[in-house]
């Protein structure tokens, strides 16, 4: 199978999960949803609220860590078989304005213009192009916006100015990159080929042209070589033809080669006629001139999926064990008063109580100091899925408490917090400070 095919096939793959996934749901919870809307967080089917988006630290270290281990491992063989812009331009060139409309010769050969006139074709292929543009874009926008709500949302355009405008910002820069900015979007404007040239070393796998067997193309100075063929290289350019990026990979690893191994497949055509094996092959520079096997165990690829293997333990075990709930304790200025009867010496705190389950659940709290009591509120109190409510919270003791001020320090008071109806799973204790005034002040 030519290294093309499979590309095709991972980029159907790729495209197949990217439009399924948004779909998928477990208790109405998705595999990975932003939702500025909601403001939350669905992680691998588990909620979080948007004051316990630590989940999202974890998910950017492994993708940092992924990206550096596939760079060190494979070169930019994210450019050639994964990214987004070459799967659009795949479709855009080698789909529309090539297989269906003729208006390139041949997949072939990416360096002949495009056909003159014809100018019906290309308004049909810019048109169908753009309508696939507008369901990129959505898909893109169902990663933050859940597809059950996007389809009530488009419905009244109105109540949603916002949605439409950056559906039309998301499509229109699908467009421009790749049917106006091309294979330069990939040369000049992604950041990721500046970076990956830093991780690149000699033991790298990279699409290669061996100079051993072929021969010589370019002198040091990256002119090419005229006259006297040396090698089993025929000089038919069919590796330069074929190239998106314009590239000539016989003249050494270049900024531009997203590591497609189309020159690859163009040479084997070429050389199995000659019965010999391609000369462009998906190798390392040392192995090229060892003549040897690429070495892929060594301490940078080792190290990196330790680390991501490592992070992702921790996510996935903290996912599972979050909290159901969130409390927040704030005391009031006064630091404390008298009741009117002068029987008891009261405190009093704002209690921010959020559910972050998915379910409604009915929340009150104790207090687990045996001489304080909670004076306010005295009833449990309900909270739908996702609400926040503030409760005024009084805690009192006896005026005459066996309680003791130590060096004029706070006293600590342990709170648990729990769901009435599943007290032994979502609950959580926090402490706080009761001011318990000396005798003095009493008086």
């Amino acid at each position: 199978m030519t290294y093309r095919k499979m590309r095709y096939i991972g980029f159907s793959i790729i495209t197949l999960a990217s439009l399924i996934l948004p779909w998928i749901t477990i208790n109405d919870k998705h595999f990975f949803l932003l939702s500025f809307d909601k403001k939350q967080l669905q992680l691998f089917f588990t909620t979080f609220n948007m004051s316990e988006l630590w989940p999202m630290l974890f998910l950017l270290i492994i993708l940092f860590l992924g990206i550096f281990f596939v760079t060190t491992l494979g070169g930019r063989v994210w450019c050639g078989w994964a990214c987004p812009q070459t799967i659009f331009r795949i479709i855009y060139r080698d789909l529309l304005q090539t297989k269906i409309f003729g208006l390139y010769k041949s997949i072939d050969n990416r360096q002949k213009p495009i056909s003159q006139g014809k100018y019906i074709q290309k308004i049909f292929a810019f048109l169908i192009f753009a309508l696939f543009a507008v369901a990129a874009a959505a898909d893109l926008l169902w990663y933050f916006v859940p597809p059950e709500d996007f389809f009530v949302y488009i419905k009244d355009p109105s109540q949603h100015n916002l949605l439409f405008v950056i559906w039309f910002i998301f499509t229109t820069l699908i467009i421009a990159a790749a049917v106006f900015l091309k294979e330069k979007f990939c040369t000049y404007v992604c950041p990721y080929v500046r970076i990956q040239s830093t991780m690149l070393d000699n033991d790298t796998v990279q699409t290669i042209y061996d100079p051993i067997r072929g021969g010589e193309i370019y002198d040091a100075h990256k002119q090419k070589i005229e006259g006297k063929r040396d090698g089993e290289c025929t000089r038919c350019d069919a590796c330069v033809k074929v190239c998106p990026t314009h590239i000539d990979i016989r003249a050494g690893m270049q900024l531009e080669c997203i590591n497609c191994l189309e020159c690859s497949d163009a040479c084997e055509k070429i050389m199995a006629r000659l019965g010999l094996p391609s000369l462009v092959n998906w190798t390392s520079p040392n192995a090229t001139q060892s003549r040897g096997k690429v070495k892929f165990i060594r301490f940078r690829t080792i190290a990196y999926p330790i680390v991501i293997a490592i992070t992702l333990v921790v996510l996935l075990s903290m996912t599972t064990t979050k909290k159901s709930m969130i409390l927040n304790i704030n005391r009031n200025t006064e630091l404390f008063h008298i009741s009117k009867d002068r029987q008891s010496v009261e405190n009093t705190y704002k209690f921010k109580f959020e559910n972050i389950d998915s379910k409604e659940h009915i929340f009150y709290f104790e207090v687990l100091n045996p001489d304080i009591t909670i004076k306010t509120p005295a009833e449990p109190f309900k909270l739908k899925a996702g609400e926040v409510k503030i409760k005024v919270v009084i805690l009192a003791t006896d005026i005459n408490s066996s309680l003791k001020v130590q060096n004029g320090k706070p006293l600590p008071v342990i709170i648990r917090a729990f769901a009435v109806d599943n007290k032994e799973k979502i609950f959580i204790e926090k402490e706080a400070a009761f001011i318990y005034p000396n005798k003095e002040s009493i008086k």
